[in-house]
This record gives structure tokens, C-alpha cells and sequence, in this order.
């Protein structure tokens, strides 16, 4: 329990640091409060961004996980193939053809006039994957979009940082200044 209570007393500590740009007092001038606020949008557009790569691969799985519970498999024709949808067709063994609208999952590396096999949910034929492709092909890119998105909050932050250092600073001298 001490050890949890440490460790949310750091978190805490972190995200101030975070958000004020430093573990001391924190000025109120105009500056510095725009300065905070741009810390917390970067933070909040980030994190946006990062939830979004976590959606996408667990929503990945679960189409996998629904496609394996009642699979099907066909073979299909793309019918046009791009870098991220592909539309295919194919005819399941009780003669009924289906062009699903979202097209297939996992697409990369199709081309238009391919006969390839798909697995596809019974229940729910719309839902296609290429066979023998899972979810583990969407965490990569994901992963990297979740990766420079963090790089660039990163970039920003030590940026707002060096700012919030300039307006101390101008803080400090005015002060002095008018104090003499």
C-alpha cells in the first residue's frame, strides 16, 4: 500500500511538472498561464492520439476474435485494391456472393484482379479478413503513430519549456529592476 502510494505521490509530482513546467512556484502572468495551457493541449492531443492507437489495434483483435468464433473461408477477387481498403468478392458455399462495403481487412499488398482466400465471420459476412493475416499487422503502425506523436509532444514541450524559462527570466529582471 506505501509502495502504491508512492508511486501515485511521483505520478502527481510528474504531471505538475508536466503541466507547470516545474516543481516550485508558479507565476501568474499572462505568459506563463497561456504557456501552461498550451502544455496541457499538447498533452491532451497526444494522449487523444495515443488512446486512438490503442482503439485501433483492440479493435483489430476484436474483429479477429469475432471472425474466429464462426470462420468461414472463401476464396475472393479484389476488385480494386488500394494501400488501405481493398473491395473484394466472394461466394460462400451456400452460393450466396458478398461484396463486403468496408472491404477487407489487412489489405496491404493486394492488387485489382487477385483471387485470393479470406476468412470471414458466418454470422456476419461483412466481416473479411485475407487469410492468415491477424491483428499483430496493426500493431506496428499503430505503435509508430502513438511513437511520433510522443516525439512531437515531446519537441513541443521542451520548447514551451525554454519559453516558460525566458518568461522567468524576464519575470526576475523586471522585478529587479524595479526594485532598484
Amino acid at each position: 500500500m506505501n509502495r502504491l502510494l508512492g508511486a501515485l505521490a511521483v505520478l502527481k509530482a510528474w504531471f505538475r511538472i508536466l503541466i507547470h513546467g516545474r516543481s516550485g512556484e508558479f507565476p501568474n502572468t499572462r505568459g506563463h498561464r497561456a504557456v501552461r495551457w498550451t502544455r496541457i493541449i499538447v498533452l491532451i492531443v497526444v494522449s487523444l492520439a495515443t488512446l486512438q492507437s490503442v482503439l485501433l489495434v483492440a479493435g483489430a483483435w476484436r474483429n479477429d476474435i469475432a471472425i474466429g468464433r464462426d470462420m468461414g473461408v472463401a476464396e475472393a477477387e479484389v476488385l480494386d485494391a488500394g494501400p488501405r481498403r481493398s473491395t473484394i468478392e466472394f461466394v460462400t458455399p451456400d452460393r450466396v456472393t458478398y461484396r463486403p462495403e468496408l472491404g477487407v481487412l489487412y489489405p496491404s499488398e493486394l492488387a485489382t484482379g487477385m483471387r485470393i482466400y479470406v476468412e470471414y465471420d458466418k454470422r456476419n459476412p461483412n466481416l473479411v479478413r485475407v487469410q492468415h493475416r491477424t491483428a499483430r499487422l496493426s500493431i506496428i503502425p499503430a505503435g509508430s503513430i502513438a511513437v511520433i506523436g510522443w516525439l512531437i509532444a515531446a519537441a513541443a514541450l521542451s520548447g514551451l519549456a525554454t519559453l516558460d524559462r525566458r518568461l522567468d527570466r524576464q519575470l526576475a529582471s523586471a522585478s529587479s529592476q524595479s526594485e532598484s
